[in-house]
C-alpha cells in the first residue's frame, strides 16, 4: 500500500509543482506590471472571491463529500450504478451553481462591500473591484464542474491529469497580462479575463479522460436521487470543515482592506509562496490518500486506515518541518528573487517579508490539516470537523480583534503580518482538534517509533536553520544584486539546505524507506 501511495503522491507532487512554479512566473509578471497598487489590490480581492468559494464547493467540501460516495458505488461492482450517480451529481452541481454564479454577477458590488468594506471610501478601488468580480466570479461554475471531473479520475487511479489542470489557469494569467492588457483602458481588466479563460481550458481539457473510462456526463438534474442527496448532505457541512483556513485568510482580507494600500498585495504574494509547498506536499498527500481511506472505511479495515493516516502524517513532518523552518529563514531572498522587479517597491519586499514570516509559521498545521481531516470525510462525517473549524474561525477572529485591530488604530508598523499570524495560530488549533478526536475515538493509533523520529527531526531542521542563519547575506545584499545573481545564490543555498537537512538526517540515524512504511511489504 505504502509504495502505490507514495508513487501516486510523486505523481501528483510532479505535475502540482509544474503548476506551481507556473504560478510564480504568473505572480511575477504580475508583480512586475502591477506592483501593490490599488488596481492589484481590486484584482487580487476580485479573485479571492471565487477562488474561495472554489475552495469550499470544488476542492474542498465537494471533493471531500463525492469521493466517499462514489467509492461505496464503486465498492458495489455495478457501473452502471456508478455512471447514473456521476451524471445525477454533475446535472444538480450544474444547476445550482449556475443560479449562484447569476447571483454572484449581479450581486457583485455587494460582495465587494461585504468581503472588503474598506475599499468602499475608495470609489476607484471599489468599482474597479466589482468590474473584475462580474468577469471571475463565473470561475466558481467552472472549477466546480472541474473539480468533479478530477474527483472522478482520481477515484480511479488517474491522479496526473486533475493535478496538471491548474497550469492552464497560470498559462492564461500569464498569456492576458503580458497580451491582452497593453491593449485595454484599465489593463488590470486582462486578469479578470485570463481567469475565466483558465477556468473553461480547466473544465473541457479533462473531458478525453473521462471518455476513456465511459464516465464523461450526460448532467441530468436530479436533485431528489439518493446519492445527490448524501452527497450534498455530507457536502454542506464540510464547507467549513474542509476550508477553515481559506475562510481564515479571507477574513485577513476584510481587515486588510482597511489597512494602506498594499496590504492585500502583500498577503496575497505571501501565501502564495506558503501555497507551493502546500500544494505539492500536503495537497497531493491528501489527494492521494483520501481514495485509500475511503476504501479502507467501506471495507472496514480499521487497521489499514490508521496506517494511511500514520504514513501520511509522517511524510508531513519528514517535508512540511524543514519546509517551515527554510522558508521563514530565506523569506526575504526569496521574494527578492521572484517580485523584487518593476512596479514592486522595496518597501512592498520588506512588508512582504514580515507577513511572509508570518504565515510560514502556520504552514506545518496547513499541510497536517490535510492528512486529518480525511480521516473524518472518509467515513462520512463531516459534522465533527466543522465544529472544530468553527472554534478555529473563532480563534483568528479574536485574534484579529484582540491584537491586529488595536495595531491598526494605534498606526502600529505592519499589521498585517499580525493577521497572518492570527491564520497560523488558528491552524494549529485546527490540528490539535482534529487529531484529539481521532485518537480519542481509536480511528487513528499511531505507530511505534515517533519519539525517536521527534529527536531526529530536531537535530536534522536545527542544523538546516544554523546553516541558513550563519551563511545567508542579509536583505539589504539580496536587493543589490541583479535577477541573475538573486536565482543562482537562491538556488545554491536551497541546495545547500536541502542537502545539509538529509545529511542530517541520515547522522542521526533516519532509515528512510524504514520511515515510509516500504520494508513493511504493505
Amino acid at each position: 500500500m505504502a509504495k502505490g501511495l507514495l508513487r501516486a503522491t510523486a505523481h501528483v507532487s510532479a505535475m502540482t509543482l509544474i503548476s506551481r512554479i507556473l504560478g510564480f512566473v504568473r505572480d511575477m509578471v504580475i508583480a512586475r506590471l502591477f506592483g501593490a497598487s490599488a488596481a492589484a489590490d481590486a484584482f487580487f480581492v476580485a479573485f479571492k472571491i471565487p477562488n474561495l468559494l472554489r475552495r469550499l464547493t470544488a476542492e474542498g467540501a465537494f471533493s471531500q463529500a463525492f469521493v466517499p460516495v462514489l467509492s461505496e458505488y464503486r465498492s458495489r461492482g455495478d457501473e452502471a450504478e456508478v455512471k447514473h450517480l456521476v451524471e445525477r451529481v454533475a446535472g444538480t452541481l450544474f444547476g445550482l451553481l449556475s443560479m449562484l454564479t447569476v447571483v454572484g454577477v449581479v450581486a457583485a458590488p455587494l460582495l465587494i462591500m461585504a468581503f472588503a468594506p474598506g475599499f468602499i471610501d475608495e470609489s476607484g478601488k471599489f468599482d474597479l473591484a466589482a468590474a473584475l468580480l462580474r468577469i471571475t466570479f463565473p470561475y466558481i461554475l467552472l472549477i466546480s464542474l472541474s473539480a468533479l471531473a478530477g474527483a472522478i479520475l482520481n477515484s480511479y487511479g488517474r491522479f496526473a491529469v486533475p493535478a496538471l489542470m491548474p497550469v492552464f489557469l497560470n498559462l492564461s494569467l500569464i498569456g492576458c497580462a503580458v497580451w491582452l492588457a497593453p491593449l485595454l483602458d484599465k489593463p488590470i481588466m486582462a486578469l479578470g479575463w485570463g481567469v475565466f479563460l483558465g477556468g473553461v481550458l480547466q473544465l473541457t481539457l479533462q473531458f478525453p479522460a473521462l471518455r476513456r473510462l465511459g464516465l464523461l456526463p450526460r448532467p441530468r438534474w436530479c436533485w431528489r436521487d439518493a446519492g445527490v442527496r448524501r452527497v450534498l448532505a455530507l457536502m454542506l457541512p464540510a464547507i467549513f470543515g474542509a476550508s477553515v483556513s481559506q475562510i481564515n485568510l479571507l477574513l485577513n482580507t476584510v481587515i486588510a482592506s482597511f489597512m494602506v494600500t498594499g496590504s492585500v498585495s502583500w498577503l496575497y504574494y505571501s501565501d502564495r509562496l506558503v501555497e507551493l509547498p502546500l500544494g505539492v506536499i500536503g495537497v497531493a498527500l491528501g489527494t492521494v490518500i483520501l481514495p485509500s481511506l475511503s476504501r479502507s472505511a467501506a471495507e472496514r479495515s480499521s487497521q489499514e486506515f490508521s496506517h494511511t493516516l500514520d504514513w501520511g502524517m509522517r511524510w508531513v513532518m519528514l517535508i512540511g518541518v524543514p519546509a517551515t523552518v527554510g522558508l521563514m529563514l530565506l523569506s526575504g531572498p526569496v521574494l527578492a528573487t521572484l517580485f523584487y522587479y518593476g512596479e514592486f517597491s522595496r518597501h512592498d519586499l520588506q512588508m512582504s517579508s514580515y507577513s511572509l514570516i508570518t504565515y510560514s509559521f502556520g504552514l506545518l498545521s496547513f499541510m497536517q490539516v490535510k492528512i486529518l481531516a480525511p480521516g473524518f470525510y472518509a467515513r462520512q462525517d463531516t459534522r465533527t470537523p466543522v465544529r472544530f473549524a468553527m472554534i478555529s474561525i473563532a480563534v483568528n477572529l479574536g485574534f484579529n480583534l484582540v491584537v491586529v485591530v488595536p495595531m491598526i488604530l494605534l498606526d502600529v508598523p505592519a499589521p498585517h503580518a499580525a493577521l497572518a499570524l492570527a491564520t497560523a495560530v488558528a491552524g494549529y488549533v485546527n490540528v490539535w482538534q482534529l487529531y484529539r478526536s481521532l485518537r480519542r475515538d481509536g480511528v487513528y493509533q499511531p505507530s511505534a517509533g515517533w519519539g525517536r523520529l521527534a529527536g531526529q527531526l530536531v537535530v536534522a531542521n536545527g542544523a538546516m536553520a544554523l546553516l541558513l542563519l550563519i551563511a545567508v547575506p542579509g536583505l539589504e545584499q539580496w536587493a543589490m544584486w541583479s535577477a541573475t545573481q538573486r536565482a543562482v545564490h537562491l538556488a545554491l543555498w536551497v541546495g545547500a539546505a536541502i542537502v545539509t537537512y538529509v545529511l542530517a538526517l541520515r547522522l542521526a540515524g533516519v532509515d528512510l524507506p524504514d520511515l515510509l512504511g516500504r520494508r513493511r511489504g504493505t
